[in-house]
């Protein structure tokens, strides 16, 4: 698949202001400054489709971006942001959960996780919880390019052994980096994939 067209189309601070529409949405959400708007502009070709910020935590709101015409992308406000307050966190916390839970037009959540770390009690927590909802999802490490092969490969296979502590079989999970375009191709081509199951599921 090739992005020809990325444009942005709402902002919604609640699920049921989201685009009033049946076309696929697949959502990207992550930690704060895991890089999600940095690999939606490098999925897009498109450096100022999604505001990238210094400042941890910007995304606020459901943003939807309508891509080729076809289908959604949606950039979900980060989560595990430490200098908001509680009432804060606690809204936007609703605010995901409302979205990934009642929205029908949702067919997958990428969950981006940086690969430079170890596994994170929240991420590890928040893809148990996709897992015990039955929510599909794709694990996606990004900054693949901030460290070498061979502890890219090291540092995946640690993040495995830690899921499998509770999962029977992995999810799947691609390797991205913004600054290289790393797994562009492979998270166009998933998508593409489910896409074309979901036509082929119409007919």
């Amino acid at each position: 698949m090739e992005v020809k067209t990325a444009e942005f189309v709402i902002s919604a601070p609640v699920v049921n202001m989201c685009p009033a529409d049946t076309k696929p949405e697949y959502a990207f959400i992550g930690r704060s400054n895991v890089g999600k708007s940095s690999l939606i502009n490098m999925l897009c070709r498109n450096k100022k489709l999604a505001k990238t910020s210094a400042t941890p935590g910007k995304t606020l709101l459901i943003n939807h971006f309508i891509i080729n015409k076809e289908w959604y992308l949606v950039d979900l406000p980060g989560y595990g942001y430490a200098k908001r307050s509680k009432t804060e966190i606690a809204k936007l916390d609703r605010m995901i959960r409302g979205y990934i839970l009642q929205r029908h037009q949702l067919v997958s959540v990428f969950v981006l996780v940086d690969v430079r770390l170890e596994p994170q009690a929240i991420d590890v927590e928040f893809i148990n919880w996709l897992g015990q909802s039955g929510v599909p999802f794709c694990i996606v490490f990004t900054k693949a390019d901030k460290l070498s092969q061979g502890k890219v490969n090291t540092n995946v296979e640690e993040y495995k052994r830690k899921l499998l502590e509770t999962w029977e079989e992995l999810p799947p999970y691609i390797v991205t980096s913004s600054e290289n375009k790393q797994g562009r191709d492979e998270l166009l081509e998933y998508i593409e994939k489910i896409n074309k199951e979901l036509k082929e599921g119409q007919d």
